[in-house]
């Protein structure tokens, strides 16, 4: 079932309004990786020189190539709370592009505010932040098994979070929580897979809209 929610999110992947979040989403990071890379390079001196190595040429240059490398790679943590940041504002593009093709038959919802709305992705940014930071603990000391604990815990957040947006423009709160409890297992599953998928350098970048159509549909099938 799960399977079958990511498949038609997936095929859906070429409406005009995914690519325009999809494009604004990486748009926006690849800038973010560029400034970085530039800004280093201005600051850093181009060469120095060390004790018995000499003159170190293009120290700038190498620094910043490798502090790219570094980002790109520090991509699959920090994309977790991004990415949820990243959906949050744009969730009802997303969700509404999904509805108006698959469940036409649905009312229209009612948008939250730009206030309401960056409120309450700050609020999930920020218990993202918190507990990647506190589980960095239990990565280090689960060694082998950290994958597993990252997507476990991951893919609780998400699923719980992601689920949660969708519900709340069909129902009041209580009565989304009291659904997504109800299908709790398919929720933590469909959660872990995003974070699995998330973990891919790059690839992370699309997860955030695929993963709030993926959810709509699930969200319509457990209701």
């Amino acid at each position: 079932m799960i399977i079958t929610d990511f498949s038609k999110a997936l095929a859906q992947s070429t409406d005009p309004k995914f690519i325009k979040v999809m494009a604004m989403g990486v748009g926006l990071t690849i800038l973010l990786l560029l400034g970085v890379t530039f800004g280093l390079q201005l600051l850093l001196p181009d060469s120095i020189s060390l004790p018995w190595f000499g003159e170190i040429a293009w120290l700038s240059t190498i620094l910043s190539g490798f502090l790219l490398i570094s980002a790109l790679i520090g991509s699959v943590f920090l994309m977790i709370p991004v990415a949820s940041l990243f959906t949050g504002l744009f969730l009802d593009q997303v969700v509404d592009a999904v509805e108006a093709k698959h469940y036409p038959q649905m009312p229209p919802t009612p948008r939250a505010s730009f206030i309401d709305g960056l409120g309450e992705t700050g609020r999930f940014l920020g218990l993202m932040l918190v507990v990647n930071l506190l589980a960095l603990i239990v990565y280090f000391m689960a060694t082998v098994f950290a994958p597993f604990v990252f997507w476990a815990v991951n893919g609780f957040l998400l699923g719980r979070e992601y689920f949660q947006m969708v519900a709340l423009r069909h129902m009041s709160a209580p009565d989304a929580k009291a659904l997504r409890k109800r299908a709790g297992g398919q929720v933590f599953l469909a959660g872990v897979l995003m974070a699995f998928v998330l973990t891919i350098p790059l690839v992370n970048l699309f997860v955030p809209v695929l993963a709030a159509a993926m959810f709509t549909h699930l969200y319509h099938r457990v209701s």
